[in-house]
């Protein structure tokens, strides 16, 4: 498997199998995103990416981390977002976007501003969870969701997948990682419910596969669907582990999921996480083997040759990469240099490779 070679998912083929990990830019006005987003994506696609994944999109106001998020619940995000994959497919990419629930983790403030809970001056909201309980000290008390609320859930997954697939988006990606609302009900550590959302392994997947049962409605085979797990809380046997992440892994793909994205953590505020180049990898390695579905690695891969080792070890199918593509829009054109695989590039371009 080559780097850069071209990756068919679904029916898309991506032209490598280098992938713009979403990257929450905190930087949208009413969830609407801009300028800013335009250059961002449209940048790392003219730098040689075979997909570029919108940042964690909103599918309700609720669902937001901050009041920057950007999301896609209304005709004016739809519209705004459409513009931008208009410019990601020119380039040659396929546009990915994330839904995304913050759950209680959302109504905080901008990273830069502290990201500590909003005041009701800058527009607080009552997030919402599983259980009432509060991400950390410094964060606010979450409504435990009720019924009505959980079916509003799905609904609100659903109607923006709907909105993706109009905007002109060829891969779709449901975020059930980093603590956010569907991985609060898959962890025991946030999810203390007593209904058939709460209890044993498949009462706590059952959200996750509604959500995904309800998105494959409007986002059908052979649309490339992924799922974003964090495929452990770093917790021990007291949270979510990678042992349970395996088997949902197992159900995701029965429900119609194509690939699983691999990270991890998210769910606790202090969690001791061994960081390191490609800590997360042997996730996305276990969970292909095991669970016999298509996998992304992603963790401090920041190299060619590294992520070329993952590809020939049989790890994962494709190498997902944030931090690098901030460092560098252009990490696709180096690795093909480094790894001597011609790539093709915008004739505005063309003099410079």
């Amino acid at each position: 498997m080559s780097l850069l070679a071209p990756y068919t998912l679904g029916n898309v083929t991506l032209r490598n199998r280098i992938v713009v990990s979403p990257m929450c830019e905190y930087s949208a006005v009413d969830g609407v995103p801009n300028d800013w987003h335009l250059v961002h994506l449209g940048s790392r696609a003219v730098g040689g990416a075979g997909l570029v994944f919108t940042e964690a999109t909103s599918v309700s106001p609720e669902g937001r981390i901050s009041p920057g998020d950007t999301g896609i619940w209304n005709g004016a995000q739809q519209a705004a977002w459409a513009r931008i994959a208009a410019l990601i497919s020119a380039q040659g990419a396929l546009p990915g976007m994330q839904l995304a629930h913050a759950g209680r983790k959302g109504s905080t403030e901008l990273p830069w501003r502290g990201g500590k809970a909003l005041s009701a001056e800058a527009g607080a909201w009552t997030p919402v969870a599983p259980s009432a309980l509060a991400f950390d000290v410094d964060f606010p008390l979450p409504a435990a969701l009720d019924a009505a609320g959980i079916q509003k859930v799905i609904v609100d997954f659903a109607a923006a997948a709907a909105r993706a697939r109009d905007a002109g988006f060829g891969v779709l990606e449901i975020h059930a990682a980093h603590g956010y609302l569907l991985h609060e009900f898959l962890s025991p550590l946030s999810n203390r419910r007593s209904d058939v959302y709460g209890g044993s392994l498949r009462d706590r997947a059952r959200l996750l596969r509604e959500v995904v049962a309800a998105v494959r409605r409007e986002w059908p085979p052979p649309r490339p669907l992924c799922v974003r797990v964090s495929a452990t809380d770093w917790a021990g046997a007291e949270g979510w582990d990678i042992d349970e992440c395996v088997e949902l892994a197992r159900w995701l793909k029965a429900d119609g999921v194509d690939l699983i994205d691999c990270s991890s953590g998210g769910t606790l505020p202090h969690a001791q996480i061994p960081v390191a180049p490609g800590y997360q990898v042997p996730f996305a390695a276990r969970i292909r083997r095991e669970a016999g579905i298509a996998t992304g690695a992603v963790g401090l891969i920041t190299g060619a040759r590294q992520a070329q080792d993952i590809l020939d070890r049989g790890d994962a199918d494709l190498i997902i990469m944030a931090r690098e593509f901030l460092r560098d829009p252009y990490f696709p054109r180096r690795a093909a240099q480094e790894l001597g695989v011609p790539i093709s590039g915008p004739v505005q371009y063309g003099r410079a490779w």
